[in-house]
């Protein structure tokens, strides 16, 4: 499919959940013939998941079941050819979901996580390092505004250049009153997922040229927050005003600023305490596809807003919700 039929299939779609079914469409090559078409309800598991628990910030690879990242099923078509990309959180979960898919379609990439994430980020790189794709890790606490700051500079010298920025990381913890939420949770999510991605991008944009791609994950809690959810949700609601303003500033730069935001997708922050205890066999399960979403279902999705062929789209949200029509 060309540059111009991509953006005109993108066009017809709304910037909800019809954006989001349409960029599978054209996300992966399946070779020659017909692309084969998989029921949505029943393509991953709608298996209620056990209750489990790991100590923040978690390892995917001990989760049970371990979410599904694209590691086989992913197949790129040189879409970001020579590009270079950081994601943060980029070791698990939609993160590693990123770094994979912009790996195979042709980018150099680094991955930044929480240093007790090394487990993780070893597996995925060793991964895409077999197939011969440059991957840089560079692990470090985003709460640190100066890490922040040595992370693109470090980034940039490693890759060579910087084009697109992934601000994934995120800090979730499940609290069923304000009253059980202290200072120190609150400042840890603030600083996290709201704080870090504005030192990223400030950092990062004087070194972007034009046709750059800024990619921030929001969340069904940016316009639905979970009562349990309180500190996350406002930083969520947070990204997506954030993701919009920015996008208006940078039009003028060639750069463009959007955001993906994921319903429940399985993903190590769950186990971490994303969710109240007694609560992880409900995961998912309210939606109209009946159960969570895995990272690789997102991973399209990114790809898609990175590429040149969406170029005039900037300053949108795109839900991957299971049909919440929540955005």
């Amino acid at each position: 499919m060309t540059d111009t039929s991509r953006r005109d299939l993108f066009k017809g779609a709304a910037v909800t959940g019809l954006a989001a079914a349409a960029a599978p469409a054209f996300a992966q090559g399946q070779g020659a013939g017909q692309a084969q078409l998989a029921d949505p309800q029943t393509r991953f598991t709608s298996t209620p998941f056990p209750e489990q628990r790991q100590k923040w910030p978690a390892l995917q690879r001990d989760m049970r079941p371990v979410p599904d990242c694209g590691e086989t099923s992913y197949r790129g078509s040189g879409r970001l050819q020579g590009r270079k990309a950081l994601v943060t959180g980029g070791d698990s979960g939609i993160g590693r979901a990123a770094v994979i898919a912009f790996s195979r379609e042709g980018a150099d990439v680094a991955i930044n996580y929480y240093p007790t994430e090394e487990p993780d980020a070893q597996d995925v790189a060793k991964l895409l390092r077999a197939e011969g794709r440059k991957v840089v890790l560079i692990p470090g606490d985003l709460t640190d505004a100066k890490f922040c700051n040595d992370l693109i500079a470090r980034a940039n010298r490693e890759l060579g250049g910087l084009d697109i920025l992934v601000n994934n990381a995120a800090y979730q913890q499940s609290k069923a009153s304000i009253a059980e939420i202290s200072f120190e949770q609150f400042d840890r999510t603030m600083k996290t997922n709201v704080y870090a991605m504005f030192h990223l991008c400030k950092a990062a944009i004087p070194l972007m040229k034009l046709g750059a791609s800024i990619i921030n994950t929001g969340s069904v809690n940016s316009v639905d927050p979970g009562e349990e959810l309180l500190d996350y949700a406002t930083t969520k609601g947070a990204i997506l005003i954030f993701t919009k303003g920015l996008a208006k500033q940078l039009g003028k730069k060639g750069i463009r600023v959007n955001m993906v935001a994921p319903g429940p997708v399985w993903t190590p922050l769950q186990v971490a305490g994303g969710q109240l205890p007694g609560k992880m066999g409900e995961f998912g399960q309210d939606t109209p596809l009946g159960r969570a979403g895995q990272p690789a279902e997102l991973a399209s999705l990114f790809v898609t807003l990175a590429e040149t062929g969406t170029s005039f789209t900037s300053g949108s949200a795109f839900a991957a919700t299971g049909g919440s029509g929540v955005l």
